[in-house]
């Protein structure tokens, strides 16, 4: 019980690391294909009141603000794109339902994963990894 507790341990910290090195970028283009997914528009910055506009806003995280009384929510993208998505409550709403399906997807991987290291023989008889 113990081993298969410390090889459930071990799979789930590799698989943390993993996920935990991905570069700023890497994480904005996989939320930036959630939000476009979710009907989010993007703007692109071509001027430079434009870019000074999107530095104002905080990087990589979904703000909303109000327009003629209806909320918008605005994303500005600085590394992957150097644009601005922008979407209303629809959109919005989309995008937290994307985004609660793609933490469930990826728990079943991890899950998958953790229960094919599980069932692995790791005991003393049988060859292990450094075997290969």
């Amino acid at each position: 019980m113990k081993l298969r507790l410390a090889t459930v341990l071990a799979a789930t910290s590799v698989c943390v690391l993993v996920a935990g090195c991905a570069t700023p970028v890497e994480r904005a283009n996989e939320k930036n294909d959630l939000l476009a997914a979710a009907g989010f528009h993007i703007v692109p910055v071509t001027t430079d009141a434009q870019r000074v506009q999107l530095e104002t806003l905080p990087p990589n995280r979904v703000v909303q603000k109000i327009k003629d009384g209806k909320p918008v929510f605005l994303y500005a993208d600085p590394y992957s794109c150097g644009c601005l998505y922008v979407g209303d409550e629809n959109a919005w709403d989309n995008y937290k339902r994307e985004q609660i399906q793609q933490k469930f997807l990826d728990q079943e991987s991890m899950n998958a994963q953790m229960n094919e290291n599980a069932a692995w023989n790791w005991s003393i008889g049988h060859p292990g990894w450094w075997m290969y």
